[in-house]
């Protein structure tokens, strides 16, 4: 495919002091004020540094699966301990207790402002549906609801299924679904998870979230929106979860999932080599995450130069573009580095990506 967007993001953004305290102390109608106020400030930052894909940094949510929670009822008040690596602790999510069923729209409130008002092409950011089984199902108490994660998972997918599609007519020009859970069918610990606490072969498990995201995905490419996987090991306050490279489900994944791009994690050696992009089919797009939200220490151009000419090597230079390899606040709090540390960042992406791919 054509793919116009190689500098890139993968969507949320540090929140400034005031929008924090907005959201703790205000109401929600002059708790909106302040968050369009801060909306228009980085879409304006945004253009100015060069990018040509624009995100609202997912300032009205509390973390990157806020709308999901915000939008449904089923969940109760019980927490799920989650194991994170990095220098803070996680956050627990609610278990699920009863039936999940949409209350509303889970990002109107967010895409009528954000194509209103952005000065290009709008990218709109939502968790995949497999994040809920795997961190919302607590045994001894979803079983009310649900008799398995399968279940549960298959009566998720309807919601995320009917947003994208509205997204797609409502003029959302780039839909991304944020998959960090494919990263448990890369590091062995994680597999043993899903085999030992989940109650599911690894690979009929892999099987079934591709076919989960597939039915989610295709309203956004039918209604001719790009549609975008994006997946890391984790993100929570400069903290993660999991490691290993892409390549015991690069082939299945790269092939099966419907989507035209794929932002891949690749920062550290916790994410491999670029290997496993040989699985990637002809006409696909990898946007490649080689500068860190995680860390406060500016990528080298020269370093992002190489890096990138080491993976053209797999996969031809036009179906490549660069990004940060996630988010700056998956989470509400945001990862350890200041605001001007992540705007460098952005900057150092965009001026890269002109070297490598002019015009």
């Amino acid at each position: 495919m054509a793919f116009k967007y190689r500098a890139d993001m993968v969507g949320s953004l540090l929140r400034p002091p005031e929008l924090l305290d907005a959201r703790e102390r205000l109401s929600p109608d002059r708790r909106a004020d302040v968050e369009n106020r801060h909306i228009l400030s980085v879409l304006e930052r945004q253009a100015r540094i060069g990018l040509k894909i624009f995100t609202d940094g997912e300032f009205r949510r509390g973390g990157f699966m806020g709308d999901f929670f915000d939008a449904v009822e089923g969940l109760g008040t019980d927490r799920i301990p989650r194991e994170w690596s990095g220098p803070t602790s996680g956050g627990l999510p609610h278990a699920v207790t009863g039936k999940v069923r949409a209350t509303g729209r889970l990002t109107k409130h967010e895409v009528d402002f954000l194509v209103r008002h952005a000065p290009g092409d709008v990218k709109m950011t939502l968790p995949s549906p497999n994040q809920f089984p795997a961190i919302c199902y607590k045994k001894g108490v979803s079983e009310t609801a649900y008799a398995s994660h399968s279940e549960f998972l298959w009566d998720i997918v309807p919601i995320f299924e009917k947003e994208i599609a509205a997204l797609a007519e409502e003029g959302v020009a780039y839909v991304q679904v944020d998959a960090p859970r494919y990263s448990y069918f890369i590091d062995p610990k994680w597999r043993g998870y899903v085999q030992r606490e989940m109650g599911m072969d690894p690979d009929a498990a892999l099987d079934e979230a591709v076919r989960a995201d597939n039915a989610c995905i295709r309203p956004a490419r039918r209604g001719g929106a790009i549609a975008a996987a994006h997946l890391c090991r984790g993100n929570n306050r400069s903290q993660w979860y999991a490691e290993g490279g892409y390549d015991p489900i690069a082939e299945k994944l790269f092939n099966e999932l419907d989507v035209d791009v794929f932002l891949l994690e690749y920062d550290t050696e916790r994410a491999g080599t670029f290997e496993a992009l040989r699985h990637l089919p002809k006409g696909k797009v990898v946007v490649l995450g080689l500068v860190s939200s995680k860390r406060p220490e500016l990528e080298s151009r020269d370093g992002l130069l190489r890096r990138i000419e080491e993976a053209s090597r797999v996969v031809p230079i036009e179906n490549l573009a660069l990004s940060p390899q996630c988010g700056f606040a998956s989470t509400r709090e945001g990862n350890l580095l200041t605001e001007d540390q992540q705007w460098r960042k952005l900057e150092r992406v965009v001026e890269t990506a002109r070297e490598v791919w002019p015009g």
